[in-house]
């Protein structure tokens, strides 16, 4: 196993430049994801980690070895992708077993690492198929356990799991985790989901028109947002969004509604602007201190709770109700916000503040 350090990464085609300048330590066992918006640079640096994309600028490191002009096959890197990218004709077994043949492995210790690696992803079972019989879940089991058994450095997953219905997204999701848990090799995970980046990694990196927004745990990005992009980006529904305006001692939004400056947990300073972000399961319907009014738009009950969309001013939000909650569209009322859970946000510069 082994750790991964970006130093200055740059990716240009031409003069698009698409990654710029990323600075990066992942730590030895450690399951990174990158997770951002399309065209944001995460696919692309993966694949400068993988070799599969010359490097513009700046560094890669696998372990203490400057990898730049190494061929991918002398990285110790396995990459699973999101097509399978299996050979029709052999079997699983031989599917799973062909790198280490290529590589010379020893026919029984080849033999032996792919009924390991099946028996721990469950597909012992489908050994002697083809790809045409597996179902699409199946099939990216086998592309996982033929990148386990070359036993690498390094797993490069490029979203693996777009390809699957949200049932089976889920299961093999969970065989992920359980296989990080399980052999403790560094993972690099390329993912749009934001679900599967706060489920799956240890950190998230968080990339937006080819550099880092922002880099920390799951409970971090959620809870602590650096900018109103990640803020908006993390969770489901999304972060709510509000601008407000300082005015004496109150936040004083569009509608006339005021929260105390006392009240929120960050420095604000006299005559600014600031973007309030209020996360939805953060509204209660009993009126505190703290409270909007606020105009019902849609109910949507959901079972496990009920989402209630509004408008304060010109902003729309949604809340994240109890199931039990009695609302209807056209209503206007009173709801609640948590002061210690409002996030603040610089109107000009859209980053956080402490």
């Amino acid at each position: 196993m082994a750790g991964v350090s970006l130093r200055a990464l740059d990716k240009s085609y031409g003069a698009l430049r698409i990654v710029k300048g990323i600075d990066l330590e992942i730590a030895d066992g450690e399951f990174v994801v990158f997770v951002g918006p399309s065209g944001c640079g995460k696919s692309t640096t993966l694949r400068m980690v993988a070799g599969l994309e010359t490097i513009t600028g700046g560094e890669v490191r696998i372990g203490d070895r400057v990898v730049n002009r190494l061929a991918p096959r002398e990285r110790d890197i396995a990459m699973v992708f999101q097509d399978y990218a299996l050979y029709p004709h052999k079997t699983v077994r031989e599917n799973m077993g062909f790198s280490l043949k290529v590589r010379g492995v020893a026919a029984g210790e080849a033999a032996t690492r792919v009924d390991d690696a099946a028996n721990m992803l469950g597909i012992s079972h489908l050994l002697d198929r083809r790809p045409g019989q597996l179902s699409g879940g199946q099939r990216q089991r086998v592309a996982m356990g033929r990148a386990i058994v070359r036993r690498p450095q390094v797993f490069l997953f490029d979203e693996p799991l777009s390809n699957l219905d949200a049932k089976l997204r889920g299961q093999v999701r969970t065989e992920i985790k359980k296989l990080h848990q399980t052999i403790g090799t560094t993972i690099i995970y390329v993912t749009h989901d934001q679900v599967e980046a706060m489920t799956l990694a240890d950190r998230i990196v968080i990339l937006r028109g080819g550099v880092i927004e922002q880099v920390g745990t799951p409970d971090e990005v959620y809870n602590r947002p650096a900018s109103v992009f990640v803020g908006g980006f993390v969770g489901s529904p999304a972060m709510n969004f509000a601008r407000a305006k300082t005015d004496g001692s109150d936040l004083v939004f569009a509608n006339g509604d005021r929260l105390p400056r006392s009240a929120i947990q960050a420095r604000t300073d006299d005559g600014r602007d600031y973007i309030v972000g209020i996360r939805p399961e953060h509204f209660t319907a009993n009126p505190s201190e703290v409270s909007l009014t606020c105009h019902v738009q849609v109910v949507e009950p959901l079972g496990s709770d009920t989402l209630v969309h509004f408008v304060v001013g010109n902003e729309t939000l949604t809340a994240r109700m109890p199931p039990e909650t009695r609302v209807k569209a056209g209503e206007t009322l009173k709801i609640g916000v948590d002061p210690a859970k409002i996030h603040l946000f610089d109107a000009a510069t859209e980053r956080a503040v402490q």
